[in-house]
C-alpha cells in the first residue's frame, strides 16, 4: 500500500519562505518520479513542479520557476518543495504525486496535502 504524508505547510507572510516535505511509503521510491501540485479555491489544481527518479531533470510551471526548487532523497523516500518569495496567488493546499512514465501525464498515488497560506 503506498501512501503519501505532507508536511511543512503554514501561514506565512508575502515575500517569505517554506519548505514543503513529501514522505512517501513505497519500497521502491527511487524508482517513481515525483511532483507537485496545488489547489486553490475556486480554482482547478495546478501542476507545480516535478522532478525524475534520478533528480537529474526537474520540470516547473511557468508561474513558480525561480521562485520554487523542487528536490530529493531516495534515502529518506522523500521530495522537497523549497518555495521562496511566497506571494498571495501561492495560497494552496499543495500534494505530492507519484509519476511512473516521464513522458506522459498521469500520476498514480497522491498524497491528501498541506495548507499555504500567504498573506499580504
Amino acid at each position: 500500500q503506498v501512501q503519501l504524508v505532507e508536511s511543512g505547510g503554514g501561514l506565512v507572510q508575502a515575500g517569505g519562505s517554506l519548505t514543503l516535505s513529501c514522505a512517501a511509503s513505497i519500497r521502491t521510491f527511487s524508482s517513481y518520479h515525483m511532483a507537485w501540485f496545488r489547489l486553490a479555491p475556486g480554482k482547478e489544481r495546478e501542476f507545480v513542479a516535478r522532478i525524475s527518479w534520478s533528480g537529474g531533470n526537474t520540470d516547473y510551471s511557468d508561474s513558480v520557476k525561480g521562485r520554487f526548487t523542487i528536490s530529493r532523497d531516495n534515502a529518506k523516500n522523500t521530495v522537497y518543495l523549497q518555495m521562496n518569495n511566497l506571494k498571495p496567488e501561492d495560497t494552496a493546499v499543495y500534494s505530492c504525486a507519484t509519476q511512473r512514465d516521464w513522458s506522459r501525464g498521469q500520476y498514480d498515488y497522491w498524497g491528501q496535502g498541506t495548507q499555504v497560506t500567504v498573506s499580504s
